[in-house]
């Protein structure tokens, strides 16, 4: 059954895109799944962040051929919409690529802010081959990543990046040993790292990284920090760590 899988765990949701004998092709259905999911998980207090990955033995194939081949623009719209929800979360989110991300698989994983791969990853671009223009706002999210030359060799050469390459080449964090469980694994560990803090400092964090990487002025960055910093400052949370932190230097001196 196709279907988007949701798990929660220690503040960790693990978002799932169920289809493995159609490689996790995104039909209209599982899209608007994709969007409840991300929905979801921005509703629970009780997650902090986000982990997208795909059923063995692929991330995800692309669009599914028969929706995509009735597409017009509506329709586009709504197959982007799955990817462009995780694109949008206010949640720190990271891509577990087991398998093949190719053409709209590839924009499920550029619109995480973390991509984790095992030896089986494989970036894909692929419209041109199959025909089609890029859409979805690939040619962005591409080249913010991995710069003109390598989106340019990806999307108009063909180039496919596997494990190794997406590392070198920017698009990747790393790459862990193992299989699918493994690769979920360290992608939930890595996600715990983020979720450790208060969702609203993580929230505010990603919201603030997101309004500065769009400035060419560092004075602009100080103030829209500003605010949000010393907002975290009031919290007891940051009360507790401090008193905490003034209480450790105490007992070493």
């Amino acid at each position: 059954m196709a279907e988007v899988l949701l798990d929660r765990s220690d503040r960790v949701a693990v978002i799932t895109v169920h289809d493995p004998e159609r490689r996790n092709a995104l039909t209209l259905d599982l899209s608007d799944q994709l969007v409840e999911a991300v929905k979801s998980c921005e509703d629970d207090e009780d997650v902090h962040a986000v982990v997208v990955t795909g059923a063995p033995p692929a991330f995800c194939a692309g669009a599914d051929l028969t929706a995509l081949g009735e597409a017009r623009e509506e329709s586009l719209r709504r197959i982007y919409a799955g990817f462009l929800a995780v694109a949008g979360c206010t949640l720190p989110t990271i891509a577990a690529v087991g398998g093949a991300a190719v053409g709209a698989g590839l924009n499920l994983a550029l619109a995480c802010d973390v991509r984790i791969v095992n030896a089986r990853a494989r970036f894909d671009a692929r419209f041109l081959q199959l025909g089609i223009h890029p859409g979805g706002g690939m040619t962005w999210m591409l080249q913010r990543l991995v710069g003109p030359q390598t989106a340019a060799a990806m999307t108009l050469f063909g180039e496919v990046l596997g494990a190794d390459a997406a590392v070198s080449h920017g698009l990747a964090w790393e790459r862990v040993d193992g299989g699918h469980d493994e690769l979920v694994a360290s992608a939930i560990g890595f996600a715990r790292r983020s979720a450790g803090a208060s969702r609203e400092l993580v929230r505010t964090t990603k919201a603030s990284m997101r309004t500065t990487a769009r400035l060419a002025d560092h004075a602009q960055a100080v103030d829209i920090e500003l605010t949000p910093q010393a907002a975290s400052i009031a919290t007891p949370e940051f009360q507790a760590k401090l008193a905490a932190m003034k209480a450790q230097i105490s007992s070493r001196e």
